[in-house]
């Protein structure tokens, strides 16, 4: 453990003692740092690599390929967070589905593709194996919680830039920024689980304890959160943390987000094994298809109040 989010070695997730690990981990913070998580070195140099090439293109490269509210895969520099603009630009990956969700590639880049591909393939690997371990500290076989990961998957990687920032914001507390940025506005993620590598200069911040703590850049490990699904599942034995990302007058910041997301079509609700008598189902069925649909077109506009899983709670 360190002072702040904790830091699991996962070279050998078999063993009790990062099954344990973990599990403390997702109750006390919802936050951790794996080391031994088996992505190559020069996956990861490439990854970093072609961000810092993608970014540095002119704008009207970037522009060509936007993403849109239709087809999510591309370049987006104009994202919203509590209805309030970050200070970012995100080039966004995910799988094709027909016509309509296609990845779009920068034509200047050549080596772009094959170094996104590679790293988002590694990344699902280390998910997937997090995965497996959530499940078993939830009671139910990892088969009850892949089935929901097939081919119709949705998980996707963002390569996120922070440019430097002549008006940074921290507010003290949980509110939106106002009278300059942050990178990202303060929220907990939608989806399973983020694994997001971080370069050497810190903006990552979770809320615990009435207040927000940094978490410090390792070069040999990934940063772990769990998102508003674990939370559901867990019957609220696990909390999705909120978390925002701090801006800087003077550097430039780059890191990757891997996102784990089910199907459309997945129903999520509180495992059985996490309800009984003393503690009842805390949220109603939730599809993800419609929650995700309602989350994302917050990012292209103000469409008020973000959706939330409090809306679906069982809980008066």
């Amino acid at each position: 453990m360190t002072h702040g989010v904790p830091v699991v070695d996962i070279a050998d997730l078999g063993k009790e003692k990062s099954v344990r690990a973990i599990d403390a981990a997702c109750r006390d913070w919802g936050f951790f740092q794996v080391t031994g998580h088996g992505i190559p070195g020069e996956v990861i140099a490439g990854l970093l690599r072609a961000a810092h090439e993608f970014f540095a293109q002119p704008g009207s490269v970037k522009s060509s390929i936007s993403r849109t509210a239709e087809n999510p895969w591309g370049f987006y520099d104009r994202e919203l967070t509590k209805n309030t603009r970050d200070w970012k630009e995100v080039y966004d990956f995910g799988p094709a589905d027909g016509d309509v969700l296609v990845p779009q590639w920068p034509w200047a880049l050549p080596a772009f593709e094959p170094a996104i591909r590679k790293y988002y393939s590694a990344c699902e690997r280390v998910a997937h194996r997090l995965l497996a371990t959530l499940s078993s500290n939830l009671g139910v076989p990892a088969s009850e919680l892949e089935q929901h990961f097939g081919a119709s998957h949705t998980s996707f990687l963002r390569l996120n830039h922070y440019p430097v920032c002549p008006t940074p914001a921290a507010p003290a507390g949980v509110e939106v920024a106002t009278g300059g940025y942050l990178g990202v506005n303060h929220h907990t993620d939608a989806g399973v689980l983020t694994l997001l590598l971080q370069d050497d200069e810190p903006g990552l911040q979770v809320f615990r304890d009435e207040r927000w703590h940094t978490v410090e850049p390792r070069r040999d490990a990934l940063v772990v959160n769990i998102g508003d699904i674990v939370q559901v599942w867990s019957n609220d034995y696990y909390h999705a943390a909120l978390h925002r990302v701090v801006t800087n007058p003077q550097t430039d910041r780059f890191t990757a987000a891997y996102f784990l997301n089910p199907s459309y079509e997945t129903v999520y609700a509180p495992l059985p094994t996490m309800v009984d008598d003393r503690n009842p189902a805390r949220y109603r069925p939730i599809n993800w298809g419609e929650f995700r649909s309602r989350r994302a077109a917050g990012d292209y506009a103000d469409y008020g109040e973000e959706v939330q899983i409090s809306q679906y709670s069982r809980v008066c």
